[in-house]
């Protein structure tokens, strides 16, 4: 039969000695390695006590605003649920009754307005497609719970408060965002 190759490697059985059949040599590589990195500092940070700095761009919990007013920004136009590629976001939209003129901007608005956190990815893109601005990925940490109903963010969770001291500040987030889609636009 005829080779394929002309390469071919010589392969010889040494015979080992006590010291390696007993894994020693082995052993004592395996515990300089471990002692090196037993030295080495410690990459994990005590949460509650000590923060680690996060980017300026980091995604964390959403958040739907408000205006200068106080009415939801959200006119249930489902950009957002559509933009979503792990499809996390539900929304049911209602129109808005008389009466109802301060709490929601236009005339229609986002009845149930759900986030399935199990689900979502933090891609950022659901507040890419929102043309109104209602929808922000704060810095803030997405908690932890026990139940998995607990993950899914209503809007009792997800729209800011009234009050000044309870908005959520996203300035950084929307300097971000409008610089990328400036670079976008003129390369």
């Amino acid at each position: 039969m005829q080779k394929l190759t002309n390469r071919s490697k010589v392969v010889s059985q040494k015979d080992m000695s006590f010291l390696e059949k007993a894994y020693v040599p082995a052993i004592l590589s395996g515990m300089g390695i471990t002692l090196k990195h037993f030295f080495k500092k410690k990459s994990t940070v005590a949460y509650p006590e000590q923060e680690r700095s996060f980017s300026p761009v980091y995604r964390g919990r959403h958040v739907l605003k408000r205006d200068d007013k106080g009415a939801e920004r959200c006119t249930a136009c489902g950009l957002c649920a559509v933009a979503c590629p792990a499809e996390a976001i539900t929304m049911t939209a209602a129109e808005r009754q008389k009466g109802e003129e301060s709490l929601y901007r236009e005339e229609k608005y986002a009845a149930v307005y759900e986030i399935n956190m199990l689900r979502c990815i933090f891609c950022g893109l659901c507040e890419e497609a929102c043309p109104k601005e209602a929808i922000f990925l704060t810095p803030n940490i997405t908690p932890a719970y026990y139940d998995r109903q607990d993950f899914v963010y209503g809007k009792d969770m997800l729209v800011e408060g009234i009050a000044p001291e309870d908005r959520v500040d996203v300035s950084k987030r929307q300097f971000w965002r409008d610089n990328l889609e400036s670079t976008q636009k003129n390369p």
